[in-house]
C-alpha cells in the first residue's frame, strides 16, 4: 500500500514538473532515444546544457496527462515510443544544431518535432532552424541591414551640395565657352553706405569739440562798491554806486538847572 502511494505522489510530482517546464520554456522538443547507452546520453545532455538545453526523460502517459485539454495538447502526436524532451532556455537553432549534429554522429537519436511559441515544428522545421545563424549573429546582420541605408541616405545628403556646386560651375565654364558674357556680381552698397555714416558722425563729433563756448546774453556783472555792498547789474549798464549811509549824530537835550 505505501509502495503505491509513493509512485502516485511520484506520478503527480511528474506530471506538475512536466507542466512547469514545458509553460516556462521557450520551446520543447520531443526525441527518441531507444538505444543509445548511458555514457552517450550523458554527453548530450552535457553539450545541449552550454546553450541553454536540458534534456529529460519521461513516460509518455504521464507527459501527455501534463499536456491535456492545454496549449501544449499538439506536442502528443510526437509522443510515440520512448521519448524525451528536451526543454529549451534561450536560443531554439542552437538546440536544434545540437540535437542535428549529435543525431549525425549517432543515427539511434531520432529528432521527432516540438513546439515554440505555440507553433507545432516538424524535424525538417527543427532542421532549418539547425541551419541559421546564432543568435547574436542574426541580430547583428539585422542591425548591419537597417544601419546600411542610413548610412547610404547621409552620404547622399552630404553629396548634394557638393555635386550642386559642381554642376553650377560646369554649367558656367560651359556658357563662358559658348561666347556668352556672364554679368559681374554686384557688391552689397549696404556695408559702404553703412561706413559713410560712420564717417560723417565722427566730423560732427570733432566739429562740436572745436567749437568755442560762448557766454549767454543773461549773464549778470558783480560790481564791488564802498562798505562792503555789492550790487548785480545786468551786463552792458553802468554799475550803479552805493552811497554810504550817513552817521546820525544826537545830541542829548540839555536838562534846565533846577531851582
Amino acid at each position: 500500500m505505501a509502495t503505491q502511494n509513493a509512485a502516485m505522489l511520484h506520478k503527480i510530482a511528474v506530471v506538475d514538473e512536466v507542466k512547469t517546464r514545458i509553460g516556462t520554456a521557450s520551446a520543447s522538443i520531443v526525441s527518441e532515444y531507444r538505444g543509445l547507452t548511458v555514457s552517450e546520453l550523458a554527453e548530450l545532455r552535457t553539450a545541449l546544457a552550454a546553450v541553454g538545453g536540458d534534456y529529460k526523460i519521461f513516460k509518455n502517459t504521464l507527459v501527455r496527462r501534463a499536456i491535456d485539454g492545454g496549449d501544449y495538447q499538439p506536442l502528443a502526436e510526437y509522443l510515440n515510443g520512448p521519448s524525451a524532451l528536451t526543454f529549451v532556455d534561450g536560443d531554439v537553432s542552437a538546440v536544434a544544431k545540437i540535437l542535428r549534429d549529435f543525431a549525425r554522429s549517432n543515427p539511434l537519436l531520432v529528432i521527432k518535432g516540438g513546439l515554440a511559441d505555440g507553433s507545432l515544428l516538424s524535424s525538417s522545421d527543427l532542421a532549418a532552424l539547425a541551419d541559421l545563424p546564432p543568435r547574436d549573429v542574426l541580430l547583428a546582420r539585422l542591425a548591419g541591414a537597417l544601419a546600411a541605408p542610413m548610412q547610404q541616405m547621409a552620404g547622399l545628403l552630404q553629396a548634394l551640395p557638393r555635386n550642386l556646386a559642381y554642376g553650377i560651375s560646369a554649367l558656367i565654364e560651359q556658357r563662358e565657352a559658348g561666347g556668352e558674357k556672364l554679368p559681374e556680381p554686384v557688391a552689397e552698397a549696404a556695408p559702404v553706405a553703412e561706413a559713410a555714416e560712420a564717417s560723417e558722425a565722427a566730423e560732427a563729433s570733432e566739429a562740436a569739440e572745436a567749437a568755442p563756448v560762448e557766454n549767454s546774453d543773461d549773464t549778470s556783472t558783480v560790481v564791488e562798491v564802498s562798505d562792503e555792498i555789492t550790487i548785480e547789474t545786468p551786463a552792458g549798464e553802468a554799475p550803479v554806486e552805493a552811497e554810504a549811509p550817513a552817521e546820525e549824530t544826537s545830541e542829548a537835550p540839555s536838562e534846565a538847572p533846577s531851582e
